[in-house]
């Protein structure tokens, strides 16, 4: 009998196998056809769109990070077709795709502090937003009893975010810094974790990395948006010529889908609903993010169109130059000469080629990210150096007040053994004397 279940769960288990491979193979040629289809959409939007902002390069602090968010439909869509068409490359372009979402989401957070002027002006702003809520003095050095100015904390963060003043920017920053930190360093990790066959793609079981990068790496994009959305909601009233809401959902939209996508689909497959079978779950996924992409590729061409950067403001962003050109004509001999001037004017836009507008995005944005990058790694680090330097100064004074102590006693010891000896001999010779 025990022989028969046996074989009976074999044959049972290899229909099953034989089934879903079916399943995948009747699949495979119509998913890449209709997913290349739907790519080869989402390719030629996003680069005409691409194309037109380096064309109208007239506001370079704003579209280079705007570029790089429009970016992010090309880079999710070919390699989502890679990866549908070659399996084995799959891992290799869910690497590449973590980690450009990190620095898309990244990229959305600076170009919104750009649209409102510059790191200046936004901390400008929200300080001044913060002493209307906190009714500071007008003059500097006076205080008052009633005016209480709270420190940072959580609960302001969650509930008063308008308070925070310039801390709030930190925050934001950090916030999403971070996680473009964590994303491309789980990112590799799945890969070392892969070749050790320990990763466990969409495997929730202990004895994988999967499970486990996948709750740090939901809490830290939850951290990163849920920052980004409070700082959107100190900032929408001075954002609004440049409809935020439309590009915020897009651009969020485009993250937590493809993201809770991958994640529901593991779970459908760990419950049973879905086969589970590596290649058809990560072909699901891989095509579904095609169609998207096409769908997000139509809505950027509205939401980030060049129309706001075909016109220039000729005093903040070009230099005017005005050339008078005057000439002398005479009708008839003897007649006094007519003087003619005219007098053009020339607007000079900076930065409008192509080459050049390559050339700051990479340049100019890759510096700012390292510098970012940076700042945040020093934030994270100045706290634990400052508690090991306390725990190190305390140590040091402990063993200072010990020693102290230990030397004023012996001093004392001393002092009261000199005493004795002089109060036993005065005593001594007060007994002689009578």
């Amino acid at each position: 009998m025990n022989s028969l279940g046996a074989e009976h769960v074999r044959v049972m288990a290899s229909d099953y196998t034989s089934v879903h491979g079916n399943i995948y193979a009747d699949l495979y040629k119509p998913a890449v056809i209709i997913g290349a289809c739907f790519t080869a959409v989402a390719l030629v939007l996003s680069i005409f769109l691409i194309f037109q902002h380096l064309r109208s390069y007239n506001k370079p602090s704003e579209q280079k990070w705007l570029v790089a968010v429009v970016f992010m439909v090309p880079v999710y869509a070919a390699e989502s077709i890679l990866s549908l068409w070659n399996p084995n490359l799959s891992l290799a372009c869910d690497i590449l795709r973590n980690c450009y979402e990190a620095f898309a989401l990244y990229s959305f957070g600076s170009y919104l502090v750009a649209c409102l002027g510059g790191e200046t002006k936004v901390i400008e702003l929200l300080e001044n937003q913060s002493e209307k809520l906190l009714n500071r003095p007008l003059i500097e050095g006076v205080a008052d009893e009633d005016h209480t100015v709270p420190h940072w904390s959580l609960r302001n963060f969650f509930l008063r975010p308008s308070v925070l003043g310039k801390h709030l920017l930190n925050i934001e920053k950090f916030g999403l810094v971070q996680y473009m930190i964590l994303k491309t360093v789980c990112a590799f990790l799945a890969l070392v974790l892969e070749l050790f066959g320990v990763y466990g793609d969409g495997e929730f079981k202990w004895y994988y990395g999967y499970p486990y990068m996948a709750v740090v790496l939901n809490f830290s994009q939850m951290w990163a948006l849920y920052c980004l959305v409070q700082f959107y909601n100190v900032t929408h009233e001075r954002l609004e010529p440049i409809r935020p809401l439309a590009k915020f959902i897009s651009f969020k939209a485009i993250v937590f889908a493809t993201w809770w996508q991958g994640v529901g689909i593991a779970l459908l497959c760990a419950f049973g609903v879905l086969p589970k079978d590596v290649k058809l779950q990560s072909g699901l996924q891989n095509f579904l993010i095609c169609i998207e992409m096409a769908i997000a590729a139509v809505a950027h061409m509205f939401v980030f169109s060049t129309e706001p950067y075909h016109y220039i403001t000729a005093y903040e962003y070009g230099k005017v130059t005005t050339e008078t050109t005057k000439a002398e004509v005479k009708l008839e001999e003897g007649d006094a000469p007519a003087r003619l001037e005219k007098t053009e004017t020339k607007v000079e836009a900076p930065g409008t080629s192509i080459t050049e507008s390559v050339q700051d995005i990479v340049v100019d944005g890759g510096q700012r990210v390292v510098k970012d990058v940076v700042l945040t790694i020093n934030q994270a680090i100045g706290p634990v150096e400052k508690g090991v330097e306390k725990g190190v100064t305390k140590i040091q004074e402990t063993l200072h007040h010990r020693t102290v102590d230990s030397e004023s006693g012996e001093h004392e010891d001393k002092s009261e053994v000199e005493v004795e000896e002089h109060v036993g001999n005065t005593v001594r010779e007060t007994h002689i004397d009578l």
